[in-house]
């Protein structure tokens, strides 16, 4: 039931550097520390109240398997800290809203049977109607096919992050037909989970036929080194065009905001970044303009 909105600072010095580096638009929400994290919002790096920064929430909701919430609790000494717990305690809570929204549709008809009012299940009720998916931070194969399992159970949506073992297990993911949001790739391998991190995973994934974006997941990498992200996937492989597509399209696609952002066509918004040279391609590019909702945000001095 924690919304991203709420905790998100328009004045934060992370938006500046977005439009300096040409980023328009961010997805963002509540961390990796919970099995269920919260809501998802997609925003404009532009502005100065969060409410008219929006262009989509909820966009998703925030689940995690792996390392994280086994840690986090078991410093806790409360349960999760194995990774079939995290698991059960998904399952749990996932058996609870599906019987939730079984009873808010018989209360329509009969208002005895409407139940009580419960903030947490309401906040999942978009997620049972399949209106917005699961958000599934997982970087190991196995985590990845747990998530891949539960969907399945219980015929929700979903979309792999992180995916860091994805280049793994391509030909598996393939047939699943799930986008993999990859990254953050420039970081250390800071924990056991990430002994498999490589700027080659967009490209096996993309190859596989797989759609894919890529994330800085900031502030694990500040938002303006996006177009370094793509860069280095190309550098390793990944096609240029679909590298571009990858920060553009793609994502704007996967969040469901891809009729207002993510290409320039009549009738999206007037969202566009111009470069003096190419920024996958030439570490000395520059950004002239961002321009948001047709204003210019950011010029080059």
């Amino acid at each position: 039931h924690l919304r991203a909105i709420d905790a998100i600072n328009p004045m934060c010095v992370a938006f500046e550097e977005a439009r300096e580096g040409g980023v328009t638009t961010a997805v963002t929400g509540p961390g990796s520390a919970n099995v269920i994290g919260g809501q998802f919002i997609a925003i404009k790096t532009y502005g100065k109240r969060v409410d008219n920064m929006v262009l989509k929430d909820p966009v998703a909701m925030k689940i995690a398997f792996g390392e994280n919430p086994k840690r986090v609790y078991e410093s806790q000494q409360k349960s999760p800290v194995t990774r079939m717990a995290t698991a059960a305690i998904l399952r749990e809570t996932l058996f609870s809203a599906k019987r939730y929204l079984e009873e808010v549709e018989e209360g329509k008809n009969d208002p005895e049977k409407k139940p009580d009012f419960d903030i947490k299940m309401e906040a999942m009720l978009p997620v049972m109607r399949k209106e917005i998916p699961l958000k599934a931070h997982a970087h190991r194969a196995d985590d990845i096919f747990t998530a891949l399992r539960i969907a399945k159970e219980f015929d929700l949506d979903i979309t792999l992050d992180h995916c860091t073992e994805g280049h793994l297990i391509a030909d598996e993911l393939a047939k699943e037909g799930k986008y993999a949001i990859v990254g953050p790739s420039l970081s250390g391998k800071s924990k056991y989970e990430l002994r498999n991190l490589t700027f080659e995973t967009p490209k096996v994934l993309n190859e596989a036929g797989i759609k894919i974006a890529i994330m800085t997941d900031s502030s694990v990498i500040p938002l303006h080194y996006l177009s370094l992200c793509a860069g280095l996937a190309v550098k390793s492989g990944l096609d240029e065009e679909e590298a571009w597509k990858a920060i553009t399209i793609n994502p704007a696609q996967i969040a469901g905001i891809d009729d207002r952002v993510g290409s320039i066509e009549v009738g999206k918004d007037a969202d566009i970044v111009i470069f003096k040279g190419n920024p996958l391609r030439d570490i000395d590019f520059e950004t002239v303009m961002t321009i948001i909702d047709g204003k210019i945000v950011y010029k080059n001095k």
